[in-house]
């Protein structure tokens, strides 16, 4: 916690420790600590128990110390839930009293209560539950300040939001972009001083900056402990202590609006704010900045060589620059709806209006015959929508959409209000998250689904705000934005979209626009932003900064912001059949799940995802959120691979069939898999599961020895039948594992982190191998053979482990010594993963006497194969039939056949290798 100085000291570590004995009479050590005009050190005693003292900067005001003693009385007087640090009396009960510095200047001296924990500097990352508490402590602090009153509280200070004016003197030593932002702010500033003067005011904090917030030690949930140094206090606007405490949490993250908005909801929660607060605490937060950086300019002048006074400057101007790329408004919107009111002030008005309004989709489309309304399912996780390479191509996607029409000649296909959709995947559709890209996927108009140049008219009346040709690829083409004046109570406005080009010649702004008059019509795909012929109507209540286009989507997080500036077209297009369709929620999902499925059945995750699909490197939840795939290991190829869909599609529309039938996929796809593996291996059987595999190469070695007893690795997990539970360490001695059976032997996991051998040794490998050899010696002695010895090529579940060298040489020639055959299992890391080799045995320059193989095998799809030499294939020919319903079916193995295509023409075994 302890942060040091970096300026001159006047006083030693030595003379503070004499202070502390002298007047306190605490032993303690002492360490320096950062700040701006006191000195600060952290006294810690023997016993651990920790204090600061602060040393004040000379002749500091008896009138300003009497206000820091009062305040801190009072605050720890009304007993908060927060830790508020206590003023520690002196050997004569004094808070304070005053010493000589070595210039003789009279200096004030005061020592408090070390609150523990962790700098809010120190901490990362700054999640949205420690960003709230951060709020809920300030309104905290805030609530307690409310009834005290100093004199001396009133006071000239340069870091007081409401004192701002002073920096205007200073504009000179700016130029340029970083002059133009200031300017832009304080411009902002001046215009809201009449209604700030007349906001609530009382004694704040004023300073939550990164070294005075205190984080507890929980690294899996902190929380703000407390907020300490109430040296900056001060009355002023109270507001303006949450647009401190904003403008230096948000520093160094990629959005700093979503960061603030779980501050002002804590803090609302604590201390509650009122509507016209929030209308310039966008503003508030900047001005903060820009007294920051203009201290730091003046410092630089001043005092170069002082670190502390310019410490922030950098992360400073990056946040004033972010700041001013968020319009006012939508920041405005956004703190309103964090604090639970409707993020447009007119969205109260426009709904009571609308509930009066008796409009149909006739009459937006007056040629329309159809008699009902049918809603496409687009979602996520849309069958209609299908692999995502269909719905980037726009002759496959308007013929879906054709389709679904013929299949309701009588109805008219339109809805879509807050559907999250996959189908906005170009860069336009990214914005920057503070845990990785986001992606606007919620949908906030009403599409309607009709062939080109189906005309379009006004559904009210109104005036032409804007149009434009918005002519890029997946916007929306040309767009028309109508104003409506609703008597003198508000304006709303709609947007129509995805028009033809035609719809835009002779319009003018201002234009009288009637009910029923024609708008336009809509555009075919080369002239409407690239999409199946439809229109996007639009509700907008509030335009923001946008004149000719608007955003017709948005990104979940800030949902409830934008579905209240664009409310629910059907308020206005009346039709029960364009009521928002309700998808499963989580909650129901789990219940469900829970009542249905065995309860050893995991989820992951505390807060389980609702994965609805997958597109390559990512998964997919239903609200559109992409996670980068870095725990699933069977999409060796990726998640629904177009190439591997379109093979499974194609086969599984002709014949799918068990394999008692001649058919020439299973043939093909085995020739293509030997042509893998060494010339020995030249035996296929197909099954449908890594598991399954094992327990059949079990089969096949008890068979072809005549032999019980299996030799395993530590920790070794070979799947979840019968037989490979009893094989599988990693199971049978874990929770739940009823140990060791009487054929299984585990030996030492080759690990030189935790085993016997520790070390980069030579011999590591022959050292683990000896344990095999001793093993079979313990299986001699019961007079049993050994049928088998089975290891991961990579041993998985025990950590990643790889194999010493010469490890597995020396393993296969004990046990082929003793009778037994070596399995290798490949189910986890076979298919080219080890980069080097396709195989991961073959790292270990051996040749398996059979190899199982399954997960990346089908890249999903239930496939697996056991490869074995011909005389372990005619051992197990005993007579018993081996058969296997869908094992190499003709669907499974066209999918096996292009995962073996795609991982050779798409180089991927090259790819894991760099």
């Amino acid at each position: 916690m302890t942060q040091l100085s970096q300026t001159p000291i006047p006083f030693t570590l030595q003379e503070a420790e004499e202070i502390c004995l002298q007047y306190y009479g605490l032993a303690a050590k002492a360490f320096p600590l950062t700040g701006e005009l006191d000195l600060n050190f952290k006294m810690e005693t023997a016993n651990q128990a920790c204090f600061i003292l602060k040393i004040n900067r000379p002749n500091t005001s008896a009138h300003y110390l009497d206000f820091q003693e009062k305040l801190l009385l009072h605050v720890k007087a009304k007993k908060p839930k927060i830790k508020i640090p206590s003023i520690i009396p002196t050997l004569l009960d004094q808070y304070a009293f005053t010493i000589q510095d070595a210039g003789n200047n009279d200096r004030n001296v005061r020592l408090l209560e070390w609150i523990p924990g962790r700098l809010w500097s120190t901490v990362n990352p700054k999640l949205d539950s420690l960003l709230f508490s951060l709020g809920e402590v300030c309104g905290e602090i805030t609530s307690l300040l409310q009834d005290f009153e100093h004199p001396t509280a009133t006071r000239v200070f340069d870091w007081d939001i409401a004192q701002a004016n002073w920096t205007t003197q200073f504009l000179h030593l700016f130029s340029g972009e970083e002059k133009e932002c200031i300017g832009f702010f304080m411009h902002r500033y001046h215009y809201i001083q009449p209604a700030y003067h007349q906001f609530r005011k009382s004694v704040i904090h004023n300073d939550a900056n990164d070294n005075n917030i205190i984080v507890s030690d929980d690294l899996l949930n902190p929380l703000v402990e407390t907020i300490i140094d109430f040296g900056d206090a001060a009355y002023s606007q109270t507001i303006n202590d949450l647009a401190v405490a904003i403008a230096y949490a948000t520093m160094d993250v990629e959005n700093p609006l979503a960061a603030a908005l779980p501050i002002v909801s804590g803090y609302h929660s604590k201390y509650p704010l009122e509507e016209k607060e929030l209308e310039v605490l966008y503003v508030l937060v900047a001005i903060r900045l820009v007294i920051s950086v203009t201290k730091s300019a003046i410092n630089k002048n001043q005092e170069p060589d002082n670190v502390y006074l310019q410490i922030s400057d950098k992360q400073a101007w990056s946040l004033l620059h972010k700041w001013k790329q968020i319009a006012p408004e939508f920041a405005h919107f956004s703190f309103r709806t964090a604090c639970g009111f409707s993020a447009s002030p007119n969205e109260r008005e426009f709904t009571k209006w609308a509930a009066t309004q008796k409009m149909t989709m006739q009459e937006l489309f007056p040629s329309l015959t159809h008699t009902s309304i049918i809603q496409p399912d687009l979602s996520i996780g849309s069958l209609l929508l299908g692999n995502f390479s269909t719905y980037h191509d726009i002759d496959t996607f308007s013929y879906k959409i054709n389709q679904l029409q013929k299949k309701h000649p009588k109805a008219v296909l339109a809805g879509g209000y807050l559907e999250a959709r996959p189908v906005y995947s170009t860069n336009a559709f990214i914005i920057k998250g503070n845990n990785g890209p986001e992606y606007r996927t919620h949908h906030l108009g009403m599409d309607v689904w009709l062939p080109a140049n189906t005309p379009i008219h006004a559904i009210c009346d109104g005036e032409i705000f804007s149009f434009a040709d918005n002519a890029i690829d997946k916007d929306y083409g040309p767009t028309i934005i109508i104003k409506h004046k609703i008597r003198n109570e508000f304006y709303f406005y709609t947007l129509y979209g995805h028009l033809s080009k035609e719809s835009l010649v002779s319009l003018k702004k201002g234009t009288i626009i009637k009910k029923g008059d024609m708008v336009g019509s809509i555009g075919n795909n080369k002239e409407n932003g690239n999409w199946p012929p439809h229109l996007h109507f639009q509700i907008l209540l509030e335009l923001l900064v946008h004149d000719t286009n608007f955003p017709g989507v948005c990104s979940p997080g800030q949902l409830p912001v934008w579905s209240s500036l664009c409310p629910n077209p059907g308020l206005i297009v009346k039709s029960n059949d364009l009521a928002k369709s309700e998808k499963d929620s989580n909650p129901n999902l789990m219940s469900e799940r829970k009542m249905h499925l065995g309860k050893s059945l995991s989820l992951s995750y505390r807060q389980p995802l609702q994965i609805l699909r997958g597109e390559m490197q990512y998964l997919i939840d239903e609200k559109g959120r992409r996670y980068l795939d870095t725990v699933n290991n069977v999409a060796h190829v990726g998640h629904e691979h177009p190439a591997v869909v379109k093979a499974g599609q194609e086969q599984m529309a002709v014949i799918n069939t068990n394999t008692r039938y001649l058919h020439k996929n299973i043939i093909a796809y085995a020739e293509e898999l030997c042509k893998t593996l060494p010339p020995t291996l030249s035996v296929i059987h197909f099954v449908n599961s890594g598991s399954e595999a094992n327990e059949l190469a079990l089969r096949m070695a008890k068979a072809y020895t005549n032999q019980k007893d299996i030799i395993a690795l530590e920790v070794g997990y070979h799947g979840n039948t019968g037989s490979c539970i009893d094989i599988s360490s990693y199971k049978f001695d874990g929770k739940g594992g009823k140990g060791k059976p009487e054929h299984t032997h585990i030996v030492t996991l080759p690990d030189s982190f935790r085993g016997k051998y520790r070390g980069s040794l030579a011999d590591t490998g022959e050292l683990y191998a000896s344990h095999i050899k001793e093993t079979i010696n313990e299986i001699k002695k019961t007079g049993r053979g050994v049928a088998a010895f089975i290891a991961e090529s990579i041993v998985s579940c025990g950590g990643q482990i790889v194999l010493p060298d010469n490890y597995l040489q020396m393993a296969y020639a004990y046990v082929r010594e003793a009778g037994g055959v070596c399995i290798a299992d490949e189910v986890q890391v076979g298919f080219g993963r080890v980069g080097k080799k396709f195989w991961g045995f073959e790292l270990q320059g051996v040749v398996p006497d059979i190899v199982t193989m399954g997960k990346p095998i089908g890249n999903g799809h239930p496939l697996a194969a056991v490869a074995c030499t011909p005389e372990i294939a005619i051992a197990f020919a005993n007579g018993m039939e081996y058969f296997n319903t869908f094992g190499g079916n003709p669907v499974s193995s066209a999918i096996g056949l292009e995962v073996l295509k795609i991982i050779k023409e798409d180089k991927l075994q090259e790819n894991a290798l760099a």
